[in-house]
């Protein structure tokens, strides 16, 4: 495996950052997880502009340009010949001292890594997922907004270890208000009568690239689709629920809390977006070779 650090390539094992880099000292930094199909990278435009507007957020200044980081990513795939898999972009603020003030950052540090992923079995695409509400809050988009996608993950860890320990799948995260927010490292929809349902970004649901596509892909299909605030009473008494993410792509859900979601089996809704969604990531992207 070859690693992208700051325009030099270097194998796994000697792939190395600073002790005193801020994005491990403070988790202070961002990241883009972008998948790639075929010899081709699915929406990476988007993922790029979405890197820049988070560092623009946290007044980081990234030391490439668009175009420039665009092509470190394409060629960091080249130089590990593969035709499908998963890029991990991350920008930190850099090298410092151990102190908190990030103008002693003097260079940002940036890290490109490939490799596969596969975040969920095989047999959950197609039985579906069980999942349960997690204690942990979603942080307050007052104190750090959901559009910005962070190293700060810990409370997403945190309630993804009370997934797990729950012997769930994953885990939904509520808000402040106790309305639906996210999942630990996926956007949530429901499906009621026909009609699908996300939380917006205001509830502190991040403005996932996949999330983004199902709107697309729903409105080509002339299912309803809209953006409002979801209550866990919501989830229990859907008709359908479904998680997307980079990583996860679209998975459906079956049981939130020991409740089965209607039958319990994945709904047509979610199984035709599922389709219309491979479908999408088989026949666009930027091509890489």
């Amino acid at each position: 495996m070859k690693v992208y650090i700051d325009g030099t390539f270097c194998e796994k094992e000697d792939a190395k950052i600073s002790v005193f880099d801020h994005g491990l000292l403070y988790g202070d930094g961002i990241f883009e997880g972008i998948r790639f199909y075929h010899g081709k990278v699915f929406r990476l435009k988007e993922h790029i502009e979405r890197l820049f507007e988070s560092a623009r957020s946290i007044c980081l200044q990234i030391p490439l340009s668009r175009e420039a980081m665009t092509e470190a990513v394409l060629e960091t795939i080249r130089c590990n010949a593969l035709q499908n898999g998963y890029v991990r972009l991350v920008v930190t603020r850099g090298v410092g001292n151990l102190g908190l003030n990030p103008v002693h950052c003097s260079h940002p540090t940036v890290v490109i890594i490939v490799d596969g992923i596969q975040l969920y079995p095989t047999e959950m695409y197609e039985k579906g997922l069980k999942i349960v509400t997690c204690a942990t809050r979603q942080v307050s988009s007052a104190a750090l907004s959901p559009m910005v996608k962070s190293l700060n993950y810990l409370n997403n860890i945190m309630a993804k270890l009370e997934a797990v320990q729950a012997g769930a799948g994953e885990g939904l995260m509520l808000n402040e208000q106790g309305y639906v927010a996210e999942c630990t490292g996926d956007n949530v929809f429901i499906v009621k009568n026909g009609q699908v349902a996300t939380p917006p970004s205001a509830a502190g649901a991040l403005g996932g690239i996949t999330r983004a596509a199902i709107f697309e892909l729903a409105q080509n299909l002339h299912i309803p689709i809209k953006e409002r605030e979801i209550t866990r009473h919501e989830v229990f008494v859907a008709d359908e629920c479904f998680l997307t993410g980079t990583a996860a792509e679209v998975i459906p859900v079956v049981d939130l809390d020991g409740r089965p979601i209607k039958d319990g089996v994945p709904g047509p809704i979610t199984r035709r977006l599922i389709h219309a969604f491979h479908q999408l990531t088989q026949s666009t992207g930027t091509t890489i070779y």
